[in-house]
């Protein structure tokens, strides 16, 4: 018998102080967030929270192993020093989603070229999915990119083509929350 890993939460704490200042809160579907000026991920929290978010790095849910070699040749990581910018993106879908059977979801994630999108992105955008539904969270998914400030305009086009997607007839709360890294 294998021992599991403890999962463990990273959290976005929006409120005065963090790593990242909070340039526009955009409400897409449902409702929004409170204004705050800060994000602080992973880290303490100083002063007044306005909101947190709590999410789980999982393995790739709906990518299949031949699409995980694509995106592990043209994806960069995270903290690039050039990606002072960022882009977290809150999620929930539909309880119609959630009845569907994975295979089903697969099938509509594959329908709307979601993959094939992010692609066309990269490497200029860096991403990390983070789970939330399964920790009593209001939304499901945490989406979190990192960017160069000349990158901004392509990841604008990017959501706006993935947002056509049929995935998306799904989402019911959709939030976007820029920032700028606070300088050191």
């Amino acid at each position: 018998m294998t021992e599991r890993t403890p999962i463990t939460l990273s959290r976005f704490a929006a409120g005065d102080a963090g790593q990242w200042q909070i340039t526009s809160i955009r409400e897409f579907r449902g409702g929004s967030l409170p204004s705050a000026r800060f994000l602080a991920i992973d880290s303490p929290q100083t002063g007044n929270t306005a909101w947190t978010l709590r999410g789980a790095g999982s393995n790739l849910r709906y990518t299949t192993a031949a699409e995980r070699v694509l995106l592990q040749a043209k994806q960069e990581g995270l903290g690039r020093p050039t990606s002072t910018r960022a882009a977290l993106l809150p999620i929930r879908k539909s309880a119609e989603w959630w009845a569907m059977a994975q295979d089903e979801r697969r099938a509509v994630y594959e329908r709307g070229s979601h993959l094939p999108i992010g692609l066309d992105y990269l490497p200029g955008v860096a991403r990390k999915l983070y789970h939330s539904r399964d920790h009593g969270e209001p939304f499901d998914f945490l989406t979190w990119f990192e960017f160069a400030p000349d990158q901004e305009t392509a990841f604008d086009h990017m959501l706006v083509r993935l947002r056509t997607c049929a995935e998306w007839e799904y989402v019911d709360r959709e939030i976007d929350i820029r920032l700028t890294r606070v300088s050191d």
